[in-house]
């Protein structure tokens, strides 16, 4: 299988790539994007998103440039256009233990082969091949370029969020219904009060623990 990097010279979001792709050929294309690389807490989150390239989905983008209100209309619509989508999930265990690179690349194969019409063509956001098995272009910026790689962030990042809101509900002195779990002030400090939760990433936590001997983990 061959991998590509594609910088997209063309402004906003539409199926360009999609078609292009259609056009050498192939018949489902997928887009993938993750979230929850950057957080202290809880899983990295992949999709992977088949569209019909006639779907017009009104304010699709960048899940980062859209409000949760936003995403989660956007959600209910994308699940209900997509051809096929799929939604993997790596814990923070795992993410300890291979790295948090490796436990993305792990979330989006998980996510491309829970397709249930398996793509043969994907466009992955980013610039790093996360060895798919199928044809692959890593777009860099894709989340603004690429209807499907804009789907499939919105997937990952609602995905995420919700379960975040839900660890909410069983460590709420850590505030992660508002945070997510990245690394705010009022995050630190709550790690800094109560010691790390069960759903901490304890290899992000390393440099805190080092300014902070008494930290628990």
């Amino acid at each position: 299988m061959t991998m590509k990097i594609l910088k997209p010279t063309h402004e906003g979001v539409t199926y360009d790539l999609e078609r292009q792709a259609a056009e050498n050929g192939f018949l489902a294309v997928c887009g993938i994007d993750e979230a929850g690389r950057g957080p202290l807490a809880g899983p990295v989150v992949a999709a992977a998103v088949i569209l019909p390239l006639d779907c017009e989905i009104a304010g699709l983008n960048d899940s980062k440039k859209l409000t949760e209100k936003k995403r989660e209309a956007l959600f209910d619509v994308i699940c209900a256009q997509a051809v096929s989508y799929s939604i993997a999930s790596v814990d923070h265990t795992t993410i300890d233990e291979i790295n948090i690179l490796q436990a993305t690349y792990q979330a989006m194969r998980q996510a491309a082969e829970g397709l249930s019409v398996p793509a043969d063509f994907a466009y992955v956001d980013g610039n790093r091949d996360p060895r798919l098995g199928i044809e692959t272009t890593c777009v860099v910026g894709g989340d603004a370029k690429s209807m499907s790689i804009a789907a499939a962030s919105v997937l990952a990042k609602v995905t995420r969020d919700r379960h975040m809101i839900e660890m909410d509900a069983l460590y709420p002195e850590y505030g992660f219904a508002g945070h997510k779990g990245y690394g705010t002030k009022a995050h630190t400090e709550a790690i800094l009060a109560h010691g790390a939760s069960p759903i901490h990433r304890r290899s992000f936590l390393k440099k805190l623990k080092a300014a902070h001997p008494e930290l628990t983990l």
